[in-house]
């Protein structure tokens, strides 16, 4: 035994505390450690990770993963924070992609996993699916077909989707931004065996100019670890010279070069989009703002705070998000009384002569909004409208020799859906929303130009409609001033 192994008294002490479901866990993740391994011995699977010198901390990380927080203690004579802080700090042995999917198999039970499997056969009809077969005896099996991957998940969001886990969509979909965002530009999946890897590229680096990769090696327990940091010159997202920069990118794009790129507020009356939407602007880089279940008093307010915002100065753009009940033409929010907020209200608080910061830049609003028909609405009026928006501009001057309309650069995107939608599935996310994170986590479609993403997302919204109940579908409006094309990264 060398000194980076742990003796097999050890390995048939854990082996015989293990159940079959702790085993199947163990098994799972360590599918891309041991990949031609056949049989299910777990003697034999920690046995070949001890010859490989992984287990000294790798036993730790599985036991934390499978929960067996006691055998930390009397086997291993550690804590579980003790785990957590190496996990943290050091390169992890098992990727993120098959601890999520083990996080899954916990929160699903026997039924659910049943209902998968049935839900299954439109995709693999000839597949063998036994009806006793566990989550991730699923999820192998559909890696062995190439129907899943850790950069190939719609299909288990899909299932989860019609058997109503819509907590564990999400969690798959905060995956996907983590990995987007932790990449700057594609999802990358790493575990400690392809940490342990100098000089080798995972993907191919989506931009070849503009930035130069500087390797440092660190000692890390004895081995090295190789970190690579991007050194960012001047061009950026482009292979095209400093010339070329100045004449075209600038010239055609709005500029998306701030640190954030710009305020993200995110005000959501019903409760089920916060979540995937913070966590998608977040992962693009922008800094979010979220309000949950406002008054219209209170999102008066609320615009009026952030409109004021002198950070505007330093950023690049601005998004607002709505998700609400209301008319077509205004918003209830939790009042739920008739005319509510006026939406070219909304809009108004953050043209180029409002908010004198914004002027010149992207200003973007995405509104979802379940529209309650006239005859439930009740006449009570909310807002003193006129003297909000007197209020708005009464300190505000439009910069002299200004060539730029107050109401340019507005890219507005409106959602409508009949709020039964809600009453029939009330825990539900939009699915207009729900695409657009989809296709802004996606680390190919959001290199395109926003208008180009958000023909994508009509697309995806209108076959939506095909199978839905023609009182439930969808309608989308898209009305913009952009003068430039917009890119949702650093450019």
């Amino acid at each position: 035994m060398t000194k980076c192994q742990v003796p097999a008294a050890l390995i048939h002490q854990i082996e015989q505390e293990l159940d079959e479901d702790e085993k199947e866990m163990i098994f799972f993740l360590c599918r891309d450690l041991i990949p031609d391994l056949s049989n299910t011995d777990i003697r034999e699977l920690l046995g070949a990770l001890n010859e490989k010198g992984k287990l000294p901390f790798g036993l730790s990380e599985l036991l934390y993963r499978v929960r067996r927080f006691d055998l930390l203690r009397r086997a291993l004579r550690t804590e579980r924070t003790a785990v957590e802080t190496d996990l943290a700090r050091y390169p992890r042995m098992v990727s993120d992609y098959r601890v999520l999917m083990v996080e899954i198999n916990e929160e699903l039970d026997k039924k659910e996993v049943g209902s998968l499997i049935f839900l299954l056969k439109d995709y693999v009809p000839r597949m063998k699916m036994a009806k006793d077969k566990s989550f991730l005896a699923v999820v192998s099996d559909l890696e062995k077909l190439n129907l899943v991957a850790p950069n190939q998940l719609d299909l288990i969001e899909d299932c989860l989707q019609n058997i109503h886990r819509i907590d564990l969509k999400k969690k798959i979909q905060r995956y996907k931004c983590e990995a987007l965002s932790n990449s700057g530009s594609q999802p990358v999946y790493i575990n400690a065996l392809q940490a342990s890897l100098p000089n080798l590229t995972l993907i191919d680096p989506p931009y070849s100019s503009g930035i130069q990769n500087v390797n440092k090696e660190r000692s890390l327990n004895g081995q090295h670890a190789i970190q690579t940091e991007p050194v960012h010159t001047s061009i950026q997202e482009s292979g095209a010279t400093s010339s070329q920069v100045n004449k075209k990118v600038y010239g055609d794009r709005y500029r998306m070069q701030s640190r954030p790129l710009g305020i993200c507020l995110i005000i959501d009356c019903i409760g089920n989009d916060t979540d995937i939407l913070e966590d998608t602007f977040k992962a693009l880089g922008f800094e979010v703002h979220c309000y949950r279940y406002l008054s219209v008093e209170a999102m008066n307010q609320t615009f009026h705070e952030v409109a004021r915002l002198q950070k505007h100065r330093d950023l690049d753009s601005f998004i607002c998000i709505l998700v609400s009940r209301g008319s077509p033409q205004s918003i209830f929010c939790t009042d739920q009384t008739f005319p509510g907020y006026p939406l070219d209200q909304v809009k108004k608080f953050f043209t180029g002569d409002s908010c004198r910061e914004l002027l010149g830049k992207p200003k973007l609003f995405f509104i979802q909004s379940y529209i309650v028909p006239a005859d439930q609405q009740e006449p009570t009026s909310l807002l003193e409208v006129d003297g909000n928006e007197q209020k708005i501009t009464a300190n505000t001057r439009r910069p002299r020799n200004c060539s730029i309309p107050p109401v340019a650069d507005i890219f507005w995107s409106q959602c409508k859906v009949d709020v039964s939608v809600l009453e029939r599935s009330p825990s539900s996310s939009s699915h207009y929303l729900r695409c657009l994170a989809e296709l802004l986590c996606n680390p190919h479609k959001r290199k395109l130009p926003l208008l180009d993403i958000h023909i994508e997302l009509n697309s995806r919204v209108y076959d939506c409609n095909r199978t839905s109940d023609p009182q439930q579908q969808y309608s989308l409006l898209l009305q913009h001033t952009l003068r430039k094309k917009l890119f949702l990264f650093p450019s």
